[in-house]
């Protein structure tokens, strides 16, 4: 039997991405920032992965958010991740990469080039002074990224971001106007990442049911366990930068034992050589 083409294997992601969309019940959708940990996490046995754009900046010594990493290098990290594992990868594509609905499409477009399954445009302009698109124009870059994903010959999920939270609006009743029109637009899964309290959490699920919505888990403060999420109405369920950050974080740490205290104790707590090998000579 001959090998499945890459049309056809970029089909069979599509498809397991949406259906993980549709079937009941949540699921957790982590976020690798390169290959590697890519592979990590494929090995425990996650269905489906998510970049994301503050790990990857990260790993490159950049800040996030400030433009500093291209859609060029952004989508390169995607490929890579995706040829890393078997499973359906989403991809954090920021703003589109440029203010207007031409630039979300295209992007989707060229997501779908490195072997994407998925991907979220989100309403933040990356200016500090003017961070939230206004309404009429952020819901037109996702119709344009709606009917992009829609071009395609594969199942696309299109993920909407309202960003109002993260940017210090904390204006629940616009961000869920946001998100409703985002949905009437086409948008697959709606996002609204800062939200906090149950009561909003499911004020948002309410809002665009049936579509299904995510939440990011690993931000500061006390945080609602799986279960209770699912309870909540929330499907699906991302890591953000967190996995990163506790990576680097462990990183920190355990240099900071060697410069303060001339001690190793870190490399007790670390993966065997031989375990990571295993790994990644599978």
């Amino acid at each position: 039997m001959s090998a499945p083409t890459p049309a056809a294997t970029q089909a069979r992601k599509g498809a397991r991405l949406r259906a993980l969309h549709q079937r009941a019940g949540i699921f957790v959708i982590p976020n690798p920032w390169d290959a590697g940990s890519a592979r990590l996490l494929a090995g425990l046995g996650f269905e489906a992965l998510a970049t994301t754009s503050a790990g990857h900046a990260f790993s490159l010594g950049r800040p996030d958010a400030e433009g500093q990493v291209s859609r060029e290098e952004t989508l390169a990290n995607a490929r890579a991740i995706v040829d890393a594992t078997e499973l359906p990868v989403s991809a954090d594509l920021e703003g589109g990469f440029g203010d207007t609905p031409a630039h979300c499409a295209e992007t989707i477009l060229l997501a779908a080039q490195c072997g994407l399954v998925g991907g979220s445009i989100e309403d933040a302009t990356g200016r500090p002074a003017d961070p939230i698109h206004p309404f009429e124009l952020a819901v037109e870059r996702v119709a344009a990224a709606v009917q992009a994903a829609q071009s395609l010959p594969f199942p696309f999920t299109l993920t909407a971001r309202a960003e109002n939270l993260l940017h210090g609006r904390n204006d629940l009743a616009d961000t869920i106007r946001r998100l409703q029109a985002y949905a009437e637009a086409g948008a697959d899964v709606l996002f609204a990442p800062g939200l906090r309290s149950a009561e909003d959490i499911r004020a948002v699920v309410q809002a665009v049911a049936p579509k299904p919505v995510n939440v990011v888990m690993g931000l500061s403060g006390a945080t609602p366990t799986l279960p209770e999420l699912a309870a909540l109405g929330v499907r699906r369920v991302s890591l953000g930068s967190s996995l990163a950050r506790a990576a680097l974080g462990e990183l920190m740490r355990a240099a900071r034992e060697v410069r303060d205290q001339g001690r190793f104790d870190f490399a007790q707590q670390a993966l065997p050589f031989a375990e990571l090998n295993t790994i990644f000579r599978r």
